[in-house]
């Protein structure tokens, strides 16, 4: 008796995200899914939110198309729509891996624990670059095979150092920056220059608990919740964006070091979501606040 053989398998469709922000008004949804129709594509995945404070209306759609096209074709026919709505949006590739710096000082948990979760898939990304003002991590970085660049930092140097790293960015064509626990205060003219493109992660202890050893600060004041928060750098110091926050409690037994080693995990956990929503493309910044679509 012969077994019919099955057909062979549909090639997998090409799969795209577009993200939106405008003015909310009717007729959004049905000018994007109508849009979307007519160029033969099919709706995997729409979300999307209308913020009542500010009147802007933001939405996330993941869509497959099965007749061939390129991201650049769905760019240009999808303008006139853009425009009509006085859309800030964008179009990318479902399977494009974003390219990405990552940026270090002393504390490496960060950067090691990213590096892992790229080397492993579990990251969309493309590390090209860790740069770091110290040389610390070079070998870490040379175990990934990920260029290390040393680019150290001063107060007479700050500015020739800032220009360097911008053109790293430019040469490498690098659409995040993630700063992994770097210690050094970034320039108003680069936070403009990168706008919406550099995460930072601190812990939620600011601006409660500034300056040195702040786990340390915080056990004498007998704290219960250890947080850390990644966000999005601007000009105005630890208080751009919030992406992501994670938190865990604590109880009066936990020593200095142990709260240390908490916030080590929680700083992980909440960079990690960041940098990952980032490069899915589920953050549209909403005024100082982010919508995450997920």
């Amino acid at each position: 008796m012969t077994t019919a053989t099955p057909p062979p398998a549909a090639p997998p469709s090409d799969q795209y995200v577009l993200t939106l922000s405008c003015p909310d008004k009717q007729g959004i949804v049905h000018a994007v899914s109508s849009y979307l129709f007519m160029t033969g594509c099919n709706i995997e995945d729409s979300q999307q939110f209308g913020d009542h404070d500010t009147g802007l209306f933001f939405m996330r759609v993941h869509f497959s198309a099965d007749a061939p096209v390129t991201v650049e074709k769905l760019r240009a026919s999808f303008a006139a729509i853009g425009d009509s709505f006085r859309m800030e949006w964008a179009i990318h590739r479902a399977d494009e891996r974003m390219r990405i710096i990552l940026m270090v000082s002393k504390f490496g948990h960060c950067l090691n624990d990213l590096l892992f979760r790229a080397g492993i898939g579990a990251l969309p990304v493309d590390i090209v670059a860790v740069v770091s003002n110290h040389t610390d991590f070079a070998d870490l970085a040379a175990s990934y095979d990920i260029p290390f660049h040393h680019i150290p930092v001063t107060r007479d140097t700050k500015a020739a150092a800032e220009a360097e790293l911008l053109e790293l960015v430019r040469a490498e064509r690098v659409e995040l920056v993630v700063l992994a626990r770097y210690m050094q205060v970034i320039s108003d003219d680069l936070c403009k220059q990168l706008n919406g493109r550099i995460i930072n992660i601190h812990h939620s202890f600011l601006p409660s608990f500034k300056g040195a050893k702040p786990y340390h600060q915080a056990h004498a004041r007998g704290v219960k919740l250890i947080g850390a928060t990644a966000h999005y750098v601007t000009a105005d110091l630890d208080e751009g964006p919030i992406i992501e926050q994670e938190v865990e409690r604590v109880g009066h037994q936990v020593t200095p070091a142990q709260l240390v080693a908490i916030g080590r995990d929680v700083e992980c956990q909440a960079l990690a979501r960041a940098v990952k929503w980032h490069a899915e493309h589920r953050i549209l910044l909403n005024g100082h606040r982010t919508v995450v679509f997920g």
